[in-house]
């Protein structure tokens, strides 16, 4: 009943490790025709269901065991929750009087402790109604749902007609948009007629509206930009400033810190955003428009708050600057254009000028490790446009995110709420089963690497043409970096492995890099229509601690 009325309601896939607890409903789903991917660990099965709901038009299911099968995926689970993903987790739970078992957990209070919502099928009467329940959460909501299904629920007789009520579940109906108060419409509308230098920031609850907000922010005088995690949706405004935040370019910093009027769009405008607060000026105007009231102003003090959904709110001052234009160009000067088309991206900065932490400016290249900007630019330019990005945790990260250009807002899968190392891999492998027509590339360091190697043959098995590259430092860079050398560094170091060689023996291509010139396998394995990951371990230099995770730590 609950495989049925779940794929009637509308589920993308289903991402398992399978267990007698789980068994009956993973198969109900299957029979029903939602796709399933078996994966080697239950974090893996959390971390690709969260990534496919993010970047897919349905969401996913992760479906555990009881007991062991649930504190597995509880990583992955805490990341989902904390990034507000709309997605459900079906996990068995010991029969009530089982109160002896060894499954036995409070899962309840462990779901709830990890910022998702805890949900049960209390019966054979109500499991429809239960289960539509926990699907509305999810979707409407935008919360991480996990459903437990109890053993002795579960083996119940469904009631005369029951398997055809759940066949036949009400369809999911989305909740309208909210549209934002008249009065704070006029407030916002005038704040971007008296700005000058005004700067729009997106974040996750605003990847829905670049329509709507491209169209205000050409009638404001506004350059856009984004956070890390709705990075790609203004591709192709030639008023582009690409991420806000630790990895904004030199110019983007420079231009958002000028900017007499920020307004944040479904953004929380945190410290990551905003470099706690070194991107916005003395002087500067702060708004924040979120669908939560208990959402603005959480990180920070703003000047105005409006409740109210992005692209709704957009149309709605839009209509209100048509009704009384403001006058001049605002931020999107001839001068300024010029300046984003020559300068905006890493790529185009000359690496003599960029910041390398503690080190002197230029190459970090030796003869045999390679500066890590020099090969993600690299890469930048060998892979093709179409390509989905995701990305681990670690000192590396800026590389790629800062690097890599995606296409869209559909092109970039950051899993970094929780910042966990590891769920980069998974994340690449729920990604890519999203969006198949695009090449999914993601970047790693070898700690997360090893420490999620076991879905390594789950891309494998389900022919996934991935692009792994490993920032391979031997070492957890960041804790090496934020102690410095002044402590013993003995238990975050260690001796070099070959991902390269581990990476052939679950059946991928690997490559090891230490210069340019070894990323010349890359373009034959792109000729070759590849049909299983390819893993670039590339011995990269050290970067004396990236200057991202340096204002990072100041934070904590």
């Amino acid at each position: 009943m609950v495989g049925r009325t779940l794929a009637g309601l509308g589920i993308g896939h289903v991402f398992t490790v399978v267990g007698s607890g789980n068994f009956a409903v993973t198969n109900a789903l299957a029979a029903s025709g939602v796709p399933v991917v078996t994966t080697r660990h239950e974090g893996g099965a959390a971390t690709m269901a969260d990534a496919f709901s993010r970047m897919g038009a349905l969401p996913a299911i992760a479906s555990t065991h009881q007991g062991c099968g649930l504190t597995n995926a509880v990583t992955g689970i805490a990341e989902a929750a904390k990034s507000r993903t709309p997605m459900i987790v079906l996990t068995a739970d010991v029969a009530a009087s089982a109160v002896r078992s060894n499954f036995r957990i409070d899962q309840d209070a462990l779901v709830v402790s990890v910022g998702a919502v805890a949900e049960r099928v209390h019966s054979a009467q109500s499991a429809v109604a239960d289960t539509v329940r926990a699907y509305r959460t999810a979707v409407d909501d935008r919360r991480t749902v996990v459903l437990n299904l109890p053993l002795d629920v579960q083996a119940m007789e469904a009631p005369a007609g029951a398997m055809d009520a759940a066949a036949g579940a009400p369809q999911h109906t989305p909740i309208p948009a909210i549209r934002p108060a008249a009065a704070s419409v006029t407030q916002l509308a005038a704040a971007i007629r008296a700005a000058e230098r005004p700067v729009f920031v997106a974040g996750r609850g605003a990847r829905h509206a670049g329509h709507e907000l491209r169209a205000l922010a050409e009638a404001s005088g506004a350059l856009v930009a984004t956070s890390a995690v709705a990075n790609g949706l203004f591709v192709g405004d030639e008023f582009a400033l690409g991420i806000s935040g630790g990895f904004s370019s030199p110019l983007a910093a420079e231009l958002i810190r000028s900017a007499d009027l920020i307004v944040g769009w479904g953004c929380a405008l945190n410290m990551w955003t905003m470099r706690h607060g070194n991107l916005i000026g003395v002087d500067a105007t702060v708004a924040q428009v979120d669908v939560e009231a208990a959402g603005i102003g959480a990180n920070r003090p703003v000047h105005l708050g409006i409740v109210g959904d992005s692209a709704v709110t957009a149309v709605d001052v839009l209509a209100a600057l048509d009704a009384e234009p403001r006058i001049g160009s605002g931020y999107r000067t001839s001068q300024v254009r010029d300046r984003i088309g020559r300068g905006i991206h890493w790529t185009d900065v000359a690496i003599e000028t960029l910041p390398n932490g503690d080190l002197p400016a230029g190459s970090l290249s030796t003869a045999d490790r390679i500066d890590p900007r020099e090969l993600t630019a690299a890469l930048d330019a060998m892979l093709p446009a179409e390509r989905i990005v995701s990305i681990d945790s670690g000192n590396f990260m800026g590389y790629p995110s800062a690097y890599l250009r995606v296409p869209d807002e559909f092109g970039f899968c950051f899993t970094q709420a929780f910042q966990s190392v590891g769920l980069g891999l998974a994340t690449s492998i729920g990604a890519a089963i999203a969006q198949p027509d695009r090449l999914p590339v993601l970047g790693t360091g070898d700690g997360g690497f090893f420490m999620a190697i076991a879905e390594l043959e789950t891309a494998v098995r389900l022919r996934i043409p991935l692009v792994v590259i490993v920032y391979n430092d031997s070492a957890y860079g960041a804790e090496v970096h934020h102690f410095g050398e002044g402590e013993d560094l003995s238990l975050v170091r260690f001796p070099e492995t070959d991902a390269a060689a581990i990476a052939t023996g679950y059946g991928a291509t690997g490559i090891t890099v230490r210069t340019i010139d070894d990323l010349e396998p890359v373009r034959a394995w792109l000729a070759s229509g590849p049909t299983a990951p390819l893993v670039i371990d590339a011995k990269i230099a050290s970067d004396g601690g990236a200057w991202w995770l340096a204002e990072a730590f100041r934070g904590h």
